[in-house]
């Protein structure tokens, strides 16, 4: 299997992308709200294979980004100050402007091929965003457990701070949230056990705290709390690349009306929905992480 190595992008804050090269055309991964591309698209469970190394072996050359204050990426100040003395870091639209540099920096080491972009939850937003404002730099967009818009509710939630912490239990709680009563977990890995140990890792001074736990930015809830009482972040009839929304069955955060909102937005254009049995909302952790891998690339290997 074809190791990643690190590339650095140009600009500031310093991003870095991971890349698995090969021939085939370029395929770019984005990741969600709390951890980088190391531990999603190349994170590897069971016979050892990771959705990178399918990717591969299905013709593509993948590349992840790790948003700033992420993995190998660079972390603003404001995590070294009191949470409370900033609003949340890594909003949307920075986080936009740093895809559009990812997309950048593929382009020019491709001979300015447009890649395909895969991206997860949170990480949904930022990527649409940017395949909207800029339709020609995107080939594909498999948007994967979404977060779309909603009407909103009454009452707007308190401001977040700029940063929070998260411990390995807080996350096995929230991976298994979608699984209905009387199931078995889902998680290829129940107890996080090697997934939480190189989580921790990510955060140098995870460990000293008590109990370890990994600073996170608070942007991406303060986008999810914003999407979800009706701030429309990016325009979706102006994607024109085909796009597959892929989901579990159990996924609380992207509802079927959630993706019948955003279908007719479409303008007909190419959409397409693929709801996946047994799974939640973080499949490339859980047990069904082949039926996704498969959904995703099957759509990523059509003619667009």
């Amino acid at each position: 299997m074809t190791e990643n190595a690190l590339e650095t992008v140009a600009g500031a804050p310093l991003l870095k992308l991971r890349r698995w090269r090969a021939q085939g055309p370029p395929v770019l991964y984005v990741h969600g709200a709390t951890f980088p591309s190391a531990l999603s698209v190349g994170w590897r469970f069971g016979d050892g294979v990771s959705w990178a190394d399918a990717l591969l072996a299905a013709g593509f050359e993948v590349w992840a980004l790790d948003f700033a204050g992420y993995g190998e990426s660079e972390r603003s100040a404001a995590f070294e100050r009191d949470a409370r003395d900033a609003p949340p870091i890594g909003r949307a639209a920075d986080a936009m402007s740093q895809v559009g540099r990812a997309v950048a920096h593929i382009r020019e080491a491709r001979d300015d091929a447009a890649p395909d972009i895969i991206a997860h939850s949170w990480g949904t937003i930022p990527a649409a965003a940017f395949a909207a404002a800029s339709p020609t730099s995107v080939k594909r967009l498999a948007l994967f457990g979404p977060i779309l818009l909603r009407a909103g509710g009454a009452h707007l939630p308190e401001p977040l701070p700029a940063w929070r912490l998260i411990t390995v239990e807080d996350q096995r709680v929230r991976f298994e949230q979608d699984t209905p009563p009387g199931e078995a977990s889902i998680l290829a890995e129940p107890d996080l056990a090697r997934w939480g140990a190189a989580w921790l890792a990510t955060d140098p001074q995870a460990r000293e705290r008590t109990p370890p736990a990994v600073k996170v930015a608070n942007g991406p809830s303060a986008d999810i709390q914003a999407v979800w009482n009706g701030a429309e972040l990016y325009d979706a009839a102006r994607i024109e690349a085909p796009t597959l929304v892929v989901r579990g069955a159990w996924d609380s955060l992207c509802t079927d009306a959630d993706v019948a909102r955003f279908m007719k937005c479409s303008a007909g254009r190419a959409r397409f929905d693929v709801k996946l049995p047994r799974g939640g909302h973080l499949m490339h952790l859980e047990t069904g992480w082949r039926a996704l891998w498969s959904a995703v690339n099957a759509f990523l290997e059509e003619d667009p």
